[in-house]
């Protein structure tokens, strides 16, 4: 009995062990991409005041038709 309460201690170990290193992964991939920061800057004031929504594009057209009820 002891012996089994051993292994599974030892499961326990392991499979939190696999997911510290999944967050830690998930850290570093979070660090390495750019920044929002980065991604604002990028963007100029009158790009972010012009108009982006067109209702005669083609796109929200197809989106129209498809989703009548």
């Amino acid at each position: 009995m002891k012996a089994d309460r051993q292994k599974g201690l030892d499961r326990r170990g392991f499979l939190k062990s696999l997911g510290g290193g999944a967050g830690a992964a998930a850290l570093v991939a979070a660090g390495t991409t750019a920044s929002p920061e980065i991604a604002e800057a990028a963007e100029s004031d009158a790009d972010k005041r012009k108009a982006r929504y067109q209702a005669n594009s083609a796109h929200v057209q197809a989106y129209y038709r498809t989703n009548r009820y």
